[in-house]
């Protein structure tokens, strides 16, 4: 009796020091989700997608990006590092470089080659350019680098930077049609991978066409099909069907893809393959897999959150989704996978529909305002001192101003008053009120978070709520309102009770709290704020 009682204590040890950590740990970007989709579209969705996560895993349903920009690039670097571009360096897509004197692109990395059938350009990438480490970075050191971590996605920085400097490997899709990555991670591409795009996968998904997934009826959240905000998909008119066939063949690229809802299926189908042939999740040594679905932000970019394509683009994903977890329940076990899903940014209105809809506001292009501050400063000081304006940063020219023997704070306050005269600007901020900031102002302190001292500009714009930095089809981001920065969290599978929170959270909770789910160090950049209801027992 006393020693059937024994062996039953010994292997409740066990079994509770095995599941420590789960076999793997799968990360979900979906790329400019806002939270107001689930709701939207949620009586379309089936059972086994988006709402099977929602009603067994832990919701967040106030998580809010807590600097601005809001872009891409910041928010994967941001989910991962649990940290703000202040303090991991990657304040944009690209940006404007004063030590260059040019633009430089958040993955750029001329030391490294491509490798597999992409260009020159889409291959010299790795994440040479993030400051902080990753949750996945320290998963590997945690594991003493036998932990895998493959990071897949449509784009470059989706993959890249997520993965962290440590990873095994990172891959993206090229205008190909293949999948690729750089000697940053190896010599040469595995032999699965090569295998993968030797089948052209691709091909079956632009033979069949878009079509709407569902009846017509189903689209009653959207507008109109070719309604007023909708852009042209690679050059054709916003009608259902597409014929990706002739887009394909009118270009010979296979990225028209990435505009489709085609593309996170082949995004799926190619991680799914990573699982198979790395043998994630097979051991008891966790491993981690990040996963960007980028089609939505394609999507939502050309046509609008209002389209009848995002609504079918969405549907479409929860079918993805669906497939993703049974593969997932079947290969590595219920119960043995962490996942989570979120955004590396919301979205905002399409300008127009929303004047359209008799509220005040407009979309105003960058190529106009770079234009205005120009005429401006040579109206003003009968020079062009103006370097370069991008991602709300203006960066002024202080060799020319030097030479002119202009004091730089009063040629600022110059052009902060110039600002203010525009429908579009509610405030500006200089380097110097950023860098001393009190923390009184909010949208100051977003600024300030998502502002580098060595990279970003002398003044910084705050647009209206509702003005769009865009033309006037279809949508974009960066901003600190809330239709940009509140997105989905959803904890799913290992040790994860469901339930739901209301309570306002951040995106930099995120990694810190994988560190403590799957005890490892925190990111070396983060605050340490975790998200203490998912650890509730």
């Amino acid at each position: 009796m006393k020693k059937g009682l024994l062996c039953s204590l010994l292997l409740a040890v066990f079994i509770s020091y095995a599941q420590q950590r789960p076999k793997l740990v799968v990360g979900i970007v979906v790329d400019q989700m806002k939270m107001e989709y689930l709701y939207r579209f949620q009586n379309d969705f089936s059972s086994t997608g988006f709402k099977r996560m929602m009603h067994d895993g832990f919701v967040y349903q106030n998580m809010q990006y807590n600097y601005m920009p809001t872009y891409t690039a910041p928010g994967h670097a941001s989910i991962y590092t649990g940290t703000t571009p202040a303090t991991h360096g990657i304040v944009g897509n690209e940006w404007f470089s004063r030590k260059l004197g040019k633009d430089m692109y958040c993955t750029d990395d001329a030391s490294v080659q491509t490798l597999g059938d992409g260009t020159k350009e889409e291959g010299a990438m790795s994440p040479k350019n993030l400051l902080s480490t990753t949750i996945t970075d320290e998963l590997r050191l945690a594991t003493n680098f036998k932990g895998k971590v493959i990071g897949v996605s449509l784009k470059d920085r989706g993959a890249i930077l997520p993965a962290g400097h440590f990873a095994n490997w990172a891959f993206w899709y090229s205008k190909t049609g293949a999948f690729i990555s750089s000697t940053f991670y190896g010599a040469t591409l595995p032999t699965w991978v090569t295998e993968f795009n030797a089948e052209k996968n691709y091909m079956n998904y632009i033979n069949q066409g878009w079509n709407l997934l569902k009846p017509i009826g189903t689209y009653n959240e959207s507008l109109a099909d070719d309604n007023a905000y909708e852009g042209k998909l690679n050059g054709a008119n916003p009608v259902f069907p597409y014929d990706l066939k002739s887009m394909y063949a009118a270009k010979n690229d296979a990225g028209i893809l990435r505009a489709t809802p085609f593309g996170n299926d082949l995004l799926a189908d190619f991680a799914k393959k990573a699982i198979e042939k790395e043998g994630l999740g097979q051991d008891e040594i966790t491993d981690f897999l990040t996963v960007s679905f980028s089609s939505t932000d394609y999507v939502g970019h050309t046509l609008g959150p209002r389209s009848m394509e995002l609504q079918d683009t969405y549907l479409r994903l929860d079918q993805t989704l669906s497939d993703f977890l049974a593969y997932l329940d079947k290969t590595v076990g219920k119960g043995n996978y962490l996942l989570f899903l979120t955004a590396d940014h919301a979205g905002a209105e399409n300008a127009k529909f929303l004047n359209d809809t008799k509220y005040n506001v407009i979309n105003v292009e960058t190529k106009d305002i770079v234009k205005g501050l120009k005429k401006f400063s040579v109206d003003t000081f009968g020079e062009d001192l103006v370097l370069n304006y991008s991602n709300f940063n203006l960066f002024f020219d202080k060799v020319k101003i030097a030479a002119k023997g202009l004091e730089l704070s009063k040629l600022t306050q110059s052009f902060s008053a110039y600002l203010m005269t525009q429908d579009q600007v509610k405030r500006t901020y200089t380097e110097a009120e950023i860098l001393t900031n009190g923390g009184n102002d909010y949208y100051l302190n977003c600024i300030a978070k998502g502002y580098d001292a060595t990279q970003d500009g002398d003044l910084v714009l705050l647009d209206k709520p509702g003005y769009i930095e865009y033309g006037p089809k279809g949508t974009s981001h960066g901003t600190p309102y809330s239709y940009d920065t509140h997105v989905p969290l959803i904890f799913f599978g290992w040790n994860v009770k469901a339930g739901e929170s209301h309570d306002r959270k951040v995106i930099t909770q995120i990694a810190p709290t994988i560190a403590q789910k799957i005890q490892t160090a925190f990111p070396n950049g983060t605050e340490a704020q975790v998200l203490l209801e998912v650890f509730t027992p």
